[in-house]
């Protein structure tokens, strides 16, 4: 997590910072790649099905996570990013160029929120159950 989130929230990507190789692949350049809007309605209807709360988020996509600096973090959160992970812009391209369907759920676990203060916290683990039911019902949806 860039900001400030509980652990065990859910976030719904809606666009993807592209700063990993594999989206160049699938993909013309560009800085953002946005994530399919019939996967985004299906997720968000299962969340609210259940009335969970869940925030649409723009993820930082990255490979380098050991280049996770302060000065990077805080150029990204400028640039609108809530979260950082490290493939949902390269799947979110590769789903594009092949015609497929393809959202994310995100829960939180990690951060990055403190800068000076990495916290790994209990990596969400009160989150993986219903997340996974949650995906279930949100392909369903499709």
């Amino acid at each position: 997590m860039l900001e400030h989130f509980p652990e065990n929230v859910f976030l719904v990507p809606v666009k993807a910072l592209r700063d990993e190789g594999t989206s160049y692949h699938y993909m013309k350049p560009s800085r953002f790649i946005d994530i399919n809007a019939t996967a985004l309605s299906a997720i968000e209807a299962a969340l609210k099905e259940h009335g969970l709360a869940y925030t649409e988020v723009t993820t930082w996509s990255t490979d380098g996570f050991y280049r996770e600096t302060k000065a990077k973090i805080a150029y990204r959160k400028t640039e609108g990013c809530s979260v950082v992970e490290m493939e949902c812009a390269a799947l979110a391209a590769c789903a594009q160029l092949r015609g497929a369907v393809l959202g994310e759920l995100l829960f939180t676990a990690d951060t990055l929120a403190d800068i000076d203060a990495y916290s790994e916290r209990n990596w969400g683990v009160d989150s993986y159950e219903c997340a996974l039911k949650l995906c279930f019902e949100a392909v369903k949806r499709l």
